[in-house]
């Protein structure tokens, strides 16, 4: 069976260092055989996941950097759905709890979800997480930085963003509305929505666009909405093991009563 690289379960990285120290004491002649490897590895990895395009991040030690200024290494994590036990089942839970269409490009089983864990020394610090979606401008790319501990947003940022009212939606004020949020939050929304629109405990339903953000601009602002919840979606079922369905189940149960359990 031909390698491929999301076979590999993670990569760690320490800061400071582009490659293993034990690569840098290797012979000239050895270090271009083990590149000549690498660049194989990964054309053969990219060629199997030509179908499906998943979102990292474009200098990693940087950004994470910034967003954890204590860190001294990271870890990545590849991973797909269709790697999963019972693989079929997870993609169905994905597409259910996302309530909307999927995108074929950007949303198949076989795309690729770089996961990077953040660590000072021993001790994670967090989760960042980004996902594509399509935008009026082409695709958004939305990262999240998550606690590993209580699953809630610690910072939003876009990599990518590219439409006319892109400076309003990066604004600060609008992405710190996310901070504190769950996936639990988004699945009670669900029921606020259809039951109780304008609920005080809707945390989602509180969120709010840019003002004077043009009618035409609605359509990005709603696509980050879904790729927020698309973002957590993937965390919960690669990181935290679905903790949050209860509340799915919970919101469920509420707005269908007759299907509930007696």
């Amino acid at each position: 069976m031909k390698s491929n690289v999301y076979d590999q379960p993670f990569i760690t990285i320490a800061i400071g260092d582009a490659m293993p120290r034990q690569f840098h004491k290797k012979p000239l002649r050895q270090k271009m055989v083990w590149r000549i490897v690498l660049l194989s590895t990964l054309f053969a990895g990219t060629r199997q996941a030509q179908a499906a395009i998943g979102c990292t991040l474009s200098n990693p030690g940087r950004d994470l950097k910034t967003l954890y200024p204590e860190m001294t290494s990271y870890r990545e994590e590849l991973r797909e759905i269709r790697r999963l036990p019972e693989s079929a089942n997870a993609f169905e839970w994905f597409q259910e709890r996302l309530a909307s269409p999927l995108d074929p490009v950007y949303e198949g089983a076989d795309t690729p979800y770089t996961f990077y864990l953040v660590f000072q020394g021993n001790r994670l610090l967090g989760y960042v997480h980004g996902v594509n979606v399509p935008g009026r401008g082409g695709v958004i790319q939305i990262f999240l930085a998550v606690d590993p501990e209580t699953a809630a947003i610690t910072r939003l940022f876009f990599q990518r963003l590219e439409t006319p009212s892109s400076a309003a939606l990066r604004d600060r004020t609008v992405r710190d509305q996310f901070q504190g949020l769950t996936l639990a939050d988004f699945y009670m929304h669900d029921y606020f929505q259809a039951a109780s629109p304008g609920h005080e405990a809707d945390k989602v339903g509180r969120l709010s666009p840019p003002a004077r953000l043009p009618p035409d601009a609605w359509t990005d602002w709603h696509a980050i909405l879904r790729g927020v919840r698309k973002n957590l979606l993937l965390l919960d079922l690669f990181l935290f093991h679905r903790r949050h369905d209860p509340f799915f189940n919970r919101a469920r149960e509420l707005l269908n009563p007759k299907e509930s359990p007696s």
